[in-house]
């Protein structure tokens, strides 16, 4: 039995092959599979990016650069694909380990995404024949480390922009976008973007910024807005000669990245005549690592106090 405490990175997870692609959405409708037009739409998507997401070996770079942080042992767990997180918790109580600290590899804390995570690790915890003590970490999105490479990520951006267009640029900072319903509650994820947002454009010293929404399901509720297509044409409409993305609240390439920003996002930019430049994500950078070691640290530090 292990005294010392371990580690399970969770993440949203992504298909391992054009024939995972089904099942994968599948779950993500909770077993409702997607009509053939959605399911060819989502193949199209995929294909468009090379045929599958970088977003597994990436987090599993990022779950190994963790462990050697901490000096702990770290396992992956995904919410739609194997290895699920009840399978990766399930791993960790059959090494012997007591006491799990649960991250997900998001900043920003939301009642449908963190904690729908969170709940998922504590069922299975609850469910094992000799439960180990777990807990999650909340939200991360104002570490010091996330921010500084946030930072220097933009200010990299807006020197990639042509050099007549710099001066008057705009930086739009997204995340995933979610059901509106989240506002009813005040759950804090818009909240949560504005403050990393704001944080980031104090450190870069930005004076022209904003926040968007990206991603949206496609579902008949009404979902957070205005989604960052739309915020491009608005900024175009008053004048805007470039606008930076900065999707703050994703830590890896994957398919949000890489359609919707750098294929779907870059070709309404082009459509609309103004210069676009999104910012490099952190992947398995030390400033994202750091961020996240420093996150379970506290974590444990309060539990313990």
């Amino acid at each position: 039995m292990s005294e010392r405490p371990a580690v399970l990175a969770m993440a949203y997870g992504t298909p391992a092959s054009a024939a995972a692609i089904e099942p994968y959405y599948t779950h993500i409708r909770r077993g409702r599979p997607p009509s053939p037009d959605q399911l060819a739409e989502l193949q199209a998507r995929y294909a468009a990016i090379g045929g599958s997401s970088p977003l597994h070996a990436i987090a599993s770079a990022q779950a190994a650069a963790l462990a050697r942080e901490l000096g702990l042992r770290v396992e992956l767990g995904y919410k739609h694909t194997s290895p699920f997180i009840e399978d990766a918790l399930a791993r960790l109580v059959e090494d012997g380990s007591r006491r799990i600290v649960g991250i997900v590899l998001a900043p920003h804390f939301s009642e449908l995404s963190v904690g729908e995570y969170a709940r998922r690790l504590e069922a299975a915890a609850a469910g094992a024949e000799d439960p180990p003590v777990v807990s999650v970490v909340r939200e991360w999105h104002l570490a010091p480390p996330y921010l500084d490479y946030l930072a220097a990520a933009v200010l990299d951006a807006l020197a990639r922009l042509p050099a007549d267009r710099r001066a008057g640029a705009h930086v739009l900072f997204t995340a995933h976008s979610l059901p509106a319903r989240i506002l009813d509650s005040g759950d804090p994820y818009p909240e949560q973007l504005r403050e990393s947002a704001a944080a980031v454009a104090e450190l870069a010293g930005l004076e022209r910024w904003g926040t968007a929404w990206q991603s949206a399901g496609r579902t008949s509720e009404q979902w957070l807005g205005p989604d960052v297509l739309d915020s491009l044409s608005a900024l175009a409409g008053a004048g805007a000669p470039a606008v930076v993305v900065c999707p703050a609240g994703f830590v890896s390439d994957h398919l949000e990245i890489l359609y919707d920003l750098d294929i779907e996002a870059r070709e309404r930019a082009a459509s609309l005549g103004i210069a676009f430049a999104r910012t490099a994500l952190p992947n398995a950078a030390p400033e994202l690592i750091a961020a996240l070691a420093g996150a379970v640290r506290e974590e444990l530090a309060e539990r313990v106090a």
